[in-house]
């Protein structure tokens, strides 16, 4: 074999690894990317419905210039702009109470209610201090907390001292009412009590509350709702 040929032969072999490799190479770099990953949404929170028994979960309330979730456990019932629950010591009988209805009118004097009732400023700030000046009603101090996104304040009220409701107005010890002219909420007996939470929504107010109204009121229940009441979230749209 001349040097020639052998030469020639040992070219093409380099030639046929180096095509070898470069096809190796490129089915490397060519395979398909794996697929991205999945994205998941983020849960809807169903609005709450405007009546009937609710199924344990959250829900979205839109009565306000900004909207809130509030969950609830089993064995509760709505009306749109509120929530009830039964003692069950006492079927039939409603115990307790979530709500957030407007209040844009406060008594000045809650058993002798006509004609004082008074429209209060939008502010969380006025809506309290009106409670605070009620005659015949007790109030804790009011403090400043956070629902959600937004900031307001909270505070107990109750009937204060030995009033005959039923010599007043109506028989209605009237708290807040939303005209001049009709009581909206009213205490019924001297055992009822309340906790508000006043919240500034960007110029506009928002009032909640959970409320005892029929006495004797198992211990257990009167928890259940207060956390049905710090359930509440209000987020800000922006």
């Amino acid at each position: 074999m001349s040097v020639l040929l052998r030469r020639a032969i040992a070219f093409a072999s380099i030639l046929s690894v180096g095509l070898l490799g470069s096809v190796g190479l490129s089915a490397c770099t060519t395979a398909e990317a794996p697929p991205p990953a999945a994205t998941t949404e983020a849960p809807t929170v169903a609005p709450l419905p405007e009546s009937g028994n609710l199924n344990a979960g959250s829900y979205l309330v839109t009565s306000f210039a900004e909207n809130f979730e509030i969950t609830v456990p089993d064995g509760w019932s709505g009306d749109g702009d509120g929530l009830t629950k039964d003692d069950p010591d006492n079927p039939g009988e409603g115990a307790v109470f979530v709500a957030w209805w407007p209040a844009p009118y406060v008594s000045t004097d809650p058993c002798a209610w006509h004609g004082a009732l008074v429209k209060v400023d939008p502010p969380a700030k006025a809506f309290v201090d009106a409670m605070m000046a009620q005659t015949s009603t007790a109030s804790t101090p009011p403090v400043e907390v956070m629902v959600g996104d937004y900031s307001g304040f909270e505070f107990d009220h109750s009937v204060e001292g030995d009033v005959d409701i039923a010599a007043c107005d109506e028989g209605k010890f009237c708290i807040h009412a939303e005209s001049a002219y009709q009581c909206s909420r009213w205490y019924s007996t001297q055992t009822e009590r309340e906790t508000y939470r006043v919240v500034d929504l960007n110029g506009q107010r928002a009032v909640v509350w959970m409320a005892q109204y029929r006495p004797p009121i198992n211990p257990e229940l009167t928890t259940e709702a207060r956390g049905v009441l710090d359930s509440i979230v209000f987020k800000s749209n922006k």
